[in-house]
């Protein structure tokens, strides 16, 4: 993916502007087009560019309004803004700034000075980038880590509230660790870590499915749009894999390989429903799974 252009959003009413702007830019990203704020608004959220050129001067809502918009949802916040306008008020520059522009372009537009800003905020879009992938992934397994999972499930649960289908949260925990790691060693422990994050990962097939490092070997799954059955099918997929991988485990209790446990929480979020609430639920179920003699998964519908 990292090879791929970036994807700059141009958002203006008038179209020989759109135009010129797509000629000019075109070799440096992959252009999308919007000619109103409605547009704006949903093709920051589809295409999550990695930089939105923004008319001041719009028909419905003007440049402002759409950047407050922007600013206020977490999924395009992030996102740099580089104001479009043929004013020339230092107010309207200030008021800018202040709402989080990282530029201003004039128009008419002077062709150099144009490329020359918007190389200059695509390098600093894909630096900030990288850093934020380094900050929401986990060091030891590089699988997204629990910073990462608490912004990806509180806009899951958003998402399953939005469109009423089911979403599934569950936490693995690896059997008797502890023992593992005392008796072949924490490095020997690591590595265990290592091989069932990549192994769990292999079992997610869908692009919005995500297992995160939760903490020590517990691991959480969000799987939107995923009811009992399909919550089932890929849970214990992800037992069997861990079996699979036939690491022996001369101190466990269960197996004489490396197992692991599930609890899980099926649900279809309302107005007033918490997300916690369904992590907490994942994890009494999990500890269903260890009663019942781990190596298991144990489930709950709401």
């Amino acid at each position: 993916m990292r090879n791929e252009l970036p994807c700059i959003l141009i958002v203006d009413d008038d179209q020989s502007n759109r135009k010129i702007l797509y000629d000019l830019l075109k070799s440096y990203a992959r252009i999308v087009l919007a000619k109103n704020a409605t547009q704006a608004i949903e093709y920051a959220r589809i295409q999550q560019p990695s930089l939105i050129l923004l008319d001041v001067v719009m028909p419905d809502k003007d440049g402002f309004e759409i950047l407050e918009q922007l600013k206020q949802d977490n999924e395009t916040r992030n996102i740099s803004v580089i104001f479009i306008t043929a004013r020339n008020s230092y107010s309207d520059e200030t008021r800018g700034f202040r709402l989080g522009a990282c530029d201003y372009i004039r128009k008419p537009f002077h062709h150099e000075i144009v490329k020359a800003r918007v190389r200059t905020h695509l390098e600093l879009a894909q630096k900030r980038h990288l850093l934020e992938e380094l900050v929401n992934l986990d060091a030891l397994t590089s699988i997204p880590n629990r910073r990462h999972l608490e912004h990806t499930l509180i806009s899951n649960w958003r998402d399953a509230k939005r469109t009423q289908k089911p979403i599934t949260i569950a936490m693995l925990d690896v059997d008797f660790f502890k023992n593992y790691n005392d008796h072949y060693g924490h490095a020997a422990g690591d590595d265990v870590l290592r091989h069932i994050a990549s192994t769990i990962e292999c079992q997610l097939n869908r692009p919005r499915d995500i297992v995160c490092r939760y903490g020590g070997e517990e691991f959480c799954f969000i799987l939107p749009d995923t009811d009992i059955n399909g919550a089932k099918r890929i849970l214990e997929a992800c037992c069997q894999a861990i079996e699979g991988l036939a690491i022996e485990h001369e101190k466990s209790q269960t197996s004489s390989v490396v197992t692991a446990s599930i609890g899980a929480c099926v649900c279809q979020p309302e107005e007033g429903d918490l997300h916690e609430n369904a992590l907490l639920i994942a994890d009494q179920f999990l500890y269903k799974s260890k009663e019942a003699g781990r190596n298991c998964l144990s489930i709950h519908q709401e």
